[in-house]
């Protein structure tokens, strides 16, 4: 079997762009995989031109050697733009080897070690953090509807962050939310990179009675030495490292034990042949994975594969339910129910990908939000 065309699919999915890659080959067997970054899909798409070459004629099952060389094969060392690329093209090669061995991926990594893969879905609040109701609100009906974990992002102000304004919305926020669920349902809470020290430690000591799951991305990622003060400061679990685009990156919040959960993001961080590294790492420190997963329905498929064959696994990020995001392109979805992604008997990712469908859905040229401090300075989203 050899790899014959790579087809890079941009699809505007309503309100952002998704980015899909189809891998074919000269059995008639392709794959599709999934590139996050979003906001930055042209520039990926620039990265997959480049590796289009060093791919055709290839065999597909070597799919450590191929990621060697797209990841190395440039001289300079692959980051963000270069391994979201990768990312997309591993996940097909992956889904390839699984149909081709008429097997779902997870057979292919050692086979299951769980039934059933507990998610989290994305929680709306008002427009006004400060009315905490209708957060409330949207965490009652993802209770009633089955979901066991609860999640929403740190409070901003139309586009302003006030560090000090957010962390007391987010504690209000909180509270509110801990009374109206009780103890069955798991919270967590998204920092999203937007708070300094200062402010982190304050947030994650103000909320450690109020027993959340994790804190996610209570820092900036440029500099994991960050943790080494913030870790012993406080007591609530940390999750960190969406943002992290090799195991590299990861090395020093695994090895000196400085985060509960890590976040790989199996769409960055160089698809399923880098995160199964990144995850027998983890589980020698006792660190659990919570599989970031923001995107589509093909980035979905991969990490339920992923979540399914590794036993140091504690949660999935799943913004909404399967099955109501690009259905026609996607018209075969994972299954979902009580808050569970269900494992599948079908080959590789056991999805369906309709290409001609995602023609159907154009490019459009976005930007991801930005947010703005009280003096006017730019800040994280």
């Amino acid at each position: 079997m050899r790899i014959t065309g790579i087809e890079a699919l941009p699809v505007w999915g309503g309100q952002r762009n998704f980015l899909f890659v189809v891998v074919d080959t000269d059995e008639g067997i392709s794959g599709v995989g999934e590139a996050g970054i979003t906001g930055r899909e042209l520039a990926v798409i620039g990265a997959i031109e480049h590796f289009r070459p060093l791919l055709i004629g290839q065999d597909p099952f070597r799919t450590e050697h191929l990621w060697q060389v797209l990841a190395r094969g440039g001289f300079f060392p692959a980051q963000r733009i270069l391994t979201a690329a990768i990312s997309a093209i591993d996940i097909a090669l992956w889904d390839i080897k699984g149909k081709a061995l008429g097997v779902p991926i997870y057979q292919l990594l050692g086979g299951r070690v769980r039934d059933r893969v507990v998610c989290y879905p994305h929680n709306q609040a008002a427009g006004d953090p400060d009315d905490v109701a209708p957060l409330v609100e949207s965490c009652l009906a993802s209770a009633a509807a089955g979901w066991k974990f609860v999640r929403w992002g740190l409070p901003q102000h139309g586009d302003l962050l006030h560090p000090s304004r957010a962390v007391r919305a987010a504690v209000r926020q909180m509270q509110a939310v801990r009374e109206a669920l009780g103890d069955a349902i798991e919270i967590t809470l998204d920092v999203h990179t937007r708070l300094d020290l200062p402010d982190a430690i304050w947030l994650c000591r103000e909320v450690e009675p109020l027993r959340p799951f994790f804190i996610e991305d209570p820092l900036r990622s440029e500099n994991p030495d960050s943790f080494k003060t913030l870790r012993p400061r406080t007591h609530v679990p940390l999750a960190a490292g969406e943002q992290f685009a090799s195991k590299w990156e990861f090395r020093q919040l695994i090895e000196d034990e400085l985060i509960d959960y890590a976040r790989v993001d199996l769409c960055i961080v160089g698809g399923f042949t880098e995160a199964r590294k990144i995850a027998g790492w983890c589980e020698t420190h006792s660190i659990k994975l919570a599989t970031h997963n923001p995107l589509g329905p093909v980035s979905t498929a991969a990490c339920l594969q992923l979540n399914l064959a590794t036993p140091n696994m504690a949660v999935q990020e799943q913004p909404v339910r399967p099955g109501t995001v690009l259905t026609d392109v996607v018209p075969l979805q994972p299954e979902w129910h009580d808050g569970y992604l269900l494992p599948g008997d079908r080959p590789g990712l056991g999805i369906e990908f309709d290409r001609v469908a995602a023609r159907r859905h154009p490019f459009r040229m976005t930007e991801p939000p930005h947010l703005h401090a009280a003096d006017g300075a730019f800040t994280n989203w």
